[in-house]
């Protein structure tokens, strides 16, 4: 991998860390992001809030060997997570974990986040739960790594949200629309019973002419 790809993926880490913060979707020095070129992952430092990492402070970590390079610095407490995620799914080019309080709400009266509207099932679709599990312990890593090919949003009990994406827009569009997802649907519920899609509806918003549809949702988030 060329220094400049590293260099890349440090701004663009710099770049959603401050829209995560800008977000409400952390307080403090809480959640951690990565994103992976090549077979490096670079994460958040330990005990930084996300905003304040300067490009050249993320942790470069060796996604086979999980080998960490020396800066001085120790990665995020949920290294393993982020580690295994990648193991387990090749493909995926970053990792988003936030604590967004209506996320954090929804987990604390229901497991299952139905589907909508139409941009949470092109953009989204089912989003996975895992029940409370001690935060950045091995058992919480092989449980989201357990869950990384079966959806790219994935509810924490009491917890927060983990999501996946091709890169790191795409996992950061996903961690909003789960947000506003679980904010829409406490509203709804506080109001009257909510109406989710159904499967049917759900299965034509897939089949639209849309990826279309799923480019343009991505285009016009920016």
């Amino acid at each position: 991998m060329s220094n400049d790809n590293a260099r890349e993926v440090r701004q663009e880490l710099c770049k959603y860390a401050r829209k995560i913060v800008e977000g409400g979707l952390v307080v403090g020095p809480g959640g951690n992001i990565s994103a992976r070129a090549g077979d490096k992952m670079y994460l958040s430092p330990s005990g930084f809030a996300l905003e304040e990492i300067e490009p050249e402070q993320w942790i470069e970590v060796d996604i086979p060997t999980g080998e960490v390079t020396e800066t001085g610095l120790r990665p995020s407490s949920e290294v393993l997570m982020h580690l295994y995620g990648y193991r387990k799914k090749p493909d995926m080019g970053a990792m988003v974990h936030t604590h967004p309080p209506h996320c954090i709400a929804f987990t604390l009266i229901e497991q299952e986040l139905p589907i909508m509207f139409p941009d949470q099932a092109a953009l989204v679709g089912r989003t996975a739960f895992i029940p409370y599990l001690v935060p950045t312990t091995d058992l919480l890593a092989d449980a989201v790594a357990a869950k990384v090919n079966e959806a790219c949003s994935i509810l924490l009990g009491n917890h927060g949200l983990v999501t996946t994406g091709r890169n790191l827009r795409e996992a950061f569009y996903r961690t909003q629309v789960v947000e506003e997802s679980a904010k829409i649907y406490l509203s709804a519920r506080a109001a009257g019973t909510p109406v989710p899609l159904t499967d049917e509806e759900v299965a034509e918003i897939a089949a639209l002419e849309s990826e279309d549809y799923r480019i343009q949702l991505l285009q016009k988030m920016k």
